[in-house]
């Protein structure tokens, strides 16, 4: 399959994810907002690098999506806004393992900010 192909399929997976990810946050599921929120900007940010380098790594970290995707210069303000919302990608990056492995629940206000700053995120892209 051409990467432009797959770079579709990433995007359009990232984008339903979102869509999840608010209507959970709508009926008030914030645990899964929060988690979807995550799906969404790992995907996407998969989705840049596919379509810049031609792949991606085979990793769940958002920080080093965002530590990739800040080398390349046309996506250098993606790699800002990552810096200046460390703390919440952090916070993403959580949701991911708790829904896995920890027993936490995300708060309203939580699941707000991530699903806030994932729909940031997928805005950024190039086709």
């Amino acid at each position: 399959m051409p990467h432009i192909d797959e770079v579709r399929i990433l995007r359009k997976r990232a984008l339903a994810f979102q869509r999840r990810a608010r209507e959970s946050f709508n009926s008030g599921d914030y645990d899964l907002a929060a988690f979807l929120s995550e799906q969404a900007v790992q995907l996407h940010l998969k989705s840049i690098l596919l379509e810049e380098l031609g792949d991606y790594p085979r990793t769940h970290s958002i920080s080093h999506l965002f530590s990739l995707i800040s080398k390349i210069q046309k996506y250098e303000d993606l790699g800002r806004f990552f810096e200046e919302r460390k703390r919440t990608f952090r916070l993403m990056e959580d949701s991911y393992i708790s829904s896995r492995y920890l027993v936490r629940e995300f708060t309203r206000e939580e699941a707000e900010e991530l699903l806030n700053a994932a729909e940031e995120v997928l805005k950024w892209r190039s086709m």
